[in-house]
């Protein structure tokens, strides 16, 4: 079980906080049970050091306050929406007997030994989280979902999962899937048959061939045009012979 040391704090200002922030902590609460709610400060570098581990929210922690023990679950905690650093945190006091919705990780164990993945399947994962009702005292670390043996085509539903009797899904009443592992999506594209590229190639080659020659022949627009310039100048000369005569 994890464990943090806690510190009781009777401010609750905006600028309060900001000091307890500025100084390397961050300010809690705990609530729940018939205790009165506790105002608390913990270490940010502790406190990050356990938010990293993937299933902080569902793993219950022995936390000291001024010396005396008890065991709480995180249930929120609050991030600067610029820097990302927890700002406040909040702690469910855990008493025997009394059940909690939680949502537990979904783990997957044995990836090597399945037949699925080793033709290219993929495991399409629906659900990486299960909201679980159970007791205080029996919350699961995670869901084991076993992998060995498992082909393309098969799913993983929640009936998979092996749970205590006093833990349930709070989603009831059918059979929901978690994990199928599917068929590759992606397909490789045929390569093309040599004497089908060197084809191709001739015929562009032809192409490029005949366009040029057509370029350099005249139209016979084109020549008709040069003629009835010649054409025009011819009358004017004969008309300038006449007169000199």
């Amino acid at each position: 079980m994890n464990s943090l040391e806690a510190n009781i704090r009777n401010n609750s200002s905006k600028g309060q906080l900001n000091i307890i922030r500025n100084s390397g902590n961050v300010p809690a609460i705990v609530y729940g049970g018939k205790e009165q709610n506790q105002k608390i400060s913990i270490s940010k570098k502790l406190l990050k050091s356990l938010i990293e581990k993937e299933n902080f929210l569902s793993t219950v922690i022995s936390l000291s306050v001024d010396g005396k023990q008890q065991n709480v679950l995180p249930k929120e905690i609050k991030y600067h929406i610029l820097s990302d650093e927890p700002t406040h945190v909040d702690f469910l006091r855990v008493l025997p007997g009394v059940k909690v919705k939680i949502e537990i990780p979904v783990n997957f164990i044995n990836h090597e030994k399945s037949p699925g993945l080793k033709k290219n399947g993929v495991l399409n994962i629906v659900r990486r989280k299960v909201e679980l009702k159970c007791p205080s005292e029996k919350i699961p670390e995670n869901l084991t979902l076993d992998l060995d043996g498992v082909d393309i085509g098969e799913s993983f539903k929640i009936s998979s999962v092996k749970l205590d009797p006093e833990v349930v899904p709070t989603i009831q009443g059918r059979d929901f899937v978690i994990a199928t592992l599917a068929a590759p999506t992606v397909m490789k594209e045929p390569e093309k048959p040599v004497e089908a590229e060197s084809a191709e190639g001739e015929e562009g080659t032809e192409a490029a061939t005949a366009a040029g020659s057509d370029g350099d022949k005249e139209t016979p627009e084109a020549s008709k045009g040069d003629k009835k310039d010649g054409d025009d100048k011819k009358p004017s000369d004969k008309k300038a012979t006449e007169e000199k005569k």
